[in-house]
């Protein structure tokens, strides 16, 4: 279908005004191919964003809890045991050093932390290693503390929510029709299995994806739908940051304006849910990076990320209050 600027304010009417509403793969794809509109769809992307979230934005932050070793072959990862890239890989990390990184950032303004574990899935006594650092946590600060601990089983996601995290982060990385072209060694529908069991614990659920990675405009929409129809909760974006040793390593970046662009769709599908902006803002987006709230955007993760440095996080609070944007400490359940 062509997309015409009567279908845009309407469809723009329809999610700022109708509870529940969802815009068709169809219309998604028509806005996606749009050429010279990227303006407009970021007013329609921020008008929906102030609509549901308000001038309020939240800030994350993680921890590489372990290290490499992954039995896994993503395509992009620097820590898959298939590819060498000549990161530090190390186990799970003590706890003084999981609840002092935790204090820091709570410090340096995050609301969130979540600690970031390698692997297609961790061991009882790892999981309980998280669990013990996310009481602490809980105790010594009033951060919500998330987990991304690869493949769950329901005993680990009910101890994650007894030691009181409180959402499960497991990202779907891309669209189920290109998942083959970027990991082969575990199927998509064990992804949506561990999704479906955080939430039958009763843990919020984070998950998005990695733009970036040769996917088309449809297939973000369709991770995009896929994402909105699991009923996610917090949905992180990041760009590829092509990392040397992995068969990413020669990837082009996006351009500002179509990562710009995705962040908008991504708002435009998902009215109502969080939409965190991750790793590789910086190389992809450049001076371009407080744009992503025009965007659609309502978080952002501050500080360094798993093998990679991101800018200070003092530079990203200042971007916060320069956009005259409030920032969201939300309050915890109690575990």
């Amino acid at each position: 279908m062509i997309m015409t600027d009567k279908a845009m304010a309407i469809i723009t009417e329809k999610a700022l005004e109708e509870p529940g509403y969802s815009i068709s793969y169809e219309e998604a794809c028509s806005l996606a191919g749009l050429q010279d509109d990227t303006n407009e769809l970021l007013v329609t992307a921020s008008r929906i964003r102030y609509r549901f979230k308000g001038n309020r934005v939240f800030t994350c932050s993680i921890i590489n809890a372990k290290s490499g070793y992954c039995s896994e072959d993503c395509a992009f990862c620097a820590q898959s045991g298939h590819h060498k890239t000549g990161i530090s890989t190390y186990p799970i990390l003590d706890k003084d050093t999981l609840v002092g990184t935790a204090i820091r950032m709570r410090e340096a303004g995050a609301t969130m932390y979540s600690m970031v574990t390698s692997g297609f899935a961790m061991k009882e006594k790892e999981v309980e290693a998280i669990c013990r650092a996310a009481e602490e946590i809980r105790r010594k600060t009033d951060l919500s503390v998330c987990a991304s601990l690869g493949r769950l089983t329901e005993p680990m996601a009910r101890r994650l929510k007894e030691s009181g995290i409180t959402s499960y982060h497991h990202n779907l990385e891309t669209s189920r029709s290109y998942f083959s072209h970027i990991c082969t060694t575990h199927q998509y529908e064990e992804d949506i299995e561990t999704i479906k069991i955080a939430r039958s614990a009763g843990l919020r659920v984070c998950s998005g994806g990695i733009m970036g990675l040769g996917e088309s405009w449809e297939q973000r929409v369709e991770l995009a739908i896929t994402v909105r129809d699991l009923d996610i909760d917090s949905i992180p974006i990041n760009f590829l940051n092509p990392i040397a040793g992995t068969p990413m390593q020669d990837r082009g970046l996006l351009s500002p304006m179509e990562a710009l662009k995705t962040i908008a769709l991504f708002r435009i599908i998902n009215p109502q849910k969080d939409i965190t902006i991750c790793g590789g803002r910086e190389r992809t987006l450049k001076d371009f990076q407080s744009w992503i709230f025009l965007a659609g955007a309502n978080g952002v993760m501050i500080g360094d990320y798993l093998t990679t440095k991101g800018r200070s996080a003092e530079m990203d609070i200042e971007m916060i209050r320069d956009m005259r944007l409030e920032i969201e400490r939300r309050i915890r359940a109690e575990g």
